[in-house]
């Protein structure tokens, strides 16, 4: 649909009301983190070397977009808390693939679920009609990273 088209706003307009929602929203999930001793970007990057075991730096930093210095630092920090070990790569001696350890995965967990407690908690909140609008939001919102991950 064009923007012209909308009823009730342009494209421009919801992003311009979305935006700081969608924001506050993930910095308030982030700050559930703090009580496991992690940030939220440690739990987001533990999260990526879970759903991706055998990464290496290189490819965890530009997954990120950032530099490979930068990521080798963050990956040092979760492996000194023992959340992240380091495996030599077999076919390629200078690389070295990252997997999650237990510990780590025991984290993960536990934030998941600690997350999801407290977005649980303030849907709860809602009058069931505004729960329906969160609820069918859900698939176009997912759409949008459908289409940042084709690009």
């Amino acid at each position: 649909m064009s923007e012209d088209v909308l009823p009730f706003a342009s494209s421009t307009e919801v992003a311009r009301h979305l935006r700081p929602v969608l924001l506050k929203l993930n910095r308030e999930l982030r700050r559930e983190t703090a009580a496991f001793g992690v940030t939220g970007y440690q739990a987001a990057l533990l999260n990526i070397i879970r759903k991706s075991p055998g990464i290496g730096v290189r490819e965890l930093a530009a997954r990120e977009r950032i530099a490979p210095a930068s990521m080798s630092v963050s990956v040092a920090r979760l492996e000194k808390a023992g959340f992240v070990r380091r495996t030599n790569d077999p076919l390629d001696r200078r690389r070295q693939a990252l997997w999650v350890t237990k510990q780590g995965d025991r984290i993960l967990r536990a934030v998941r679920t600690r997350r999801t407690a407290w977005l649980a908690a303030r849907l709860n909140r809602l009058p069931p009609e505004k729960l329906e609008a969160v609820y069918n939001a859900i698939e176009p919102l997912a759409d949008l990273l459908v289409e940042e991950e084709r690009l």
